[in-house]
């Protein structure tokens, strides 16, 4: 194993982590995981989103999208 595929390999395990706990995050319609850390605890009754939720939603699209890159550079590098 060269170091090239180790360091494609730590990248894509780092990401994985960081893309499952961003997913998990997300406050749901019937709330979800994000309650155990106060994401429930809002009373309010404005339907927008906060600036946190918008800033959460982009992390994660960018997050997913170089999940997938590594994906690829995983297939070629270990091929």
């Amino acid at each position: 194993m060269n170091v090239i595929s180790a360091v494609a390999i730590v990248i894509h395990v780092l990401l994985s982590i960081a893309v499952t706990a961003l997913v998990l995050l997300h406050s749901g319609k019937g709330g979800g995981l994000s309650d155990v850390f106060g994401g429930g605890m809002s009373t309010s009754n404005l339907t927008g989103s906060t600036v946190v939720e918008r800033n959460l939603d982009r992390l994660t699209v960018v997050i997913g999208v170089l999940f997938g890159i590594s994906t690829f550079v995983l297939t070629f590098v270990l091929s």
